[in-house]
């Protein structure tokens, strides 16, 4: 029998019930994950899921999360975005963002009124540690009057300074529907690259990435396409624009997966996060996928255990000020308007 100790040493045991209670889980992902894991995740997944009764909890669950977490305990899963729109819908008094921190901050000025914790605080983000609002008000000062599209992967205190958000999914749509020559985009500057293919508005760009998808690269595509004849390739628009060019659908999280739905391609490479890949995987298990693995270290700190405690405790709480939510609010509005 194997055992596994929560940080408020009690122990936690891989019983007959839990395998019972649990068993459900496992089928769904038991052809992504060793037989061997299981017992060790089970336990916290059982513990985990009987407490957020107690609290009235919620748990989200970001697509670059394990599947232990996004199966095992998420309730609501997702991008981003659609994580916080649903979760303030929900009657709940406790939202855990298994996610980053902007994930969390944006479920917090989305639900004011709920609880909102973030397992580990170092779960932050090289993208939105790009830019702060100070250098938004600096590039409103230099170029005056050019309105700011904030991606919505930056922090509060950027979307409180940007005139509307955007998802990756809308940004083009977004972008246009401001009818103007042009934009100061921030801060995914890959992104704002592709925006800028798509549109005649010009896009000033500020130079900010994802580390994760700023490491695949063209070669690497093409390495895919010799070693595997006829596979597909699909990729975020957070890529490089040369890994772009190579890819056969370039498109958001969601567009991705219901790009691979419709086509079912017999094999397919992702190129995003690589948990990602796990997910779809399970959801159409007739489609082969080819894993370039790079995982983001930041929603890896996210753990069952850290989930667990978060529950316990109460800790730790994400806190937005009441000025900046209420701005940084009306910029996401601002984009669900459109």
């Amino acid at each position: 029998m194997q055992e596994q100790t929560t940080n408020d040493h009690k122990t936690l045991e891989f019983t007959p019930e839990v395998e019972h209670l649990t068993q459900p889980f496992y089928d769904r992902i038991k052809h992504v994950m060793p037989d061997v894991e299981w017992p060790i995740h089970a336990p916290v997944i059982a513990a985990i899921n009987e407490l957020k009764k107690t609290r009235n909890a919620i748990i989200m669950a970001h697509n670059y999360q394990t599947p232990e977490i996004f199966y095992g305990v998420g309730d609501i899963t997702g991008d981003s975005l659609a994580l916080a729109q649903r979760g303030a819908k929900i009657d709940a008094e406790v939202i855990v963002m298994c996610g980053v921190k902007f994930m969390a901050e944006t479920a917090k000025i989305l639900s004011p009124e709920k609880t909102v914790l973030l397992p580990d605080l170092s779960a932050g983000c090289s993208l939105a540690e790009s830019i702060t609002g100070a250098d938004v008000r600096k590039l409103g000062e230099q170029y005056p009057g050019v309105p700011v599209v904030t991606y919505v992967n930056a922090y509060a205190d950027v979307r409180a300074e940007a005139d509307i958000c955007c998802t990756s999914g809308n940004a083009v749509k977004i972008v246009e529907s401001l009818n103007t020559d042009r934009v100061i985009f921030v801060p995914d500057g890959y992104l704002g690259r592709y925006v800028a293919q798509q549109t005649d508005v010009e896009v000033i760009l500020w130079e900010g990435a994802c580390e994760v998808h700023e490491r695949f690269t063209a070669d690497e595509l093409r390495g895919y396409r010799n070693n595997f004849p006829g596979i597909h390739i699909v990729a975020h628009p957070e890529c490089p624009p040369d890994v772009l060019s190579e890819a056969d659908f370039v498109g958001s999280t969601a567009g991705m997966i219901d790009h691979i739905g419709t086509e079912r391609p017999k094999q397919v490479v992702m190129v995003t996060e690589c948990s990602m890949s796990d997910h779809v995987a399970i959801k159409y298990p007739d489609v082969d996928f080819i894993r370039p693995c790079n995982l983001c270290p930041h929603m890896k700190y996210i753990t069952l255990p850290k989930i667990l405690l978060a529950l316990q405790t109460l800790e730790p709480q994400i806190e937005v000020d009441e000025d900046t939510a209420e701005r940084a609010r009306r910029s996401l509005e601002r984009m669900l308007a459109v």
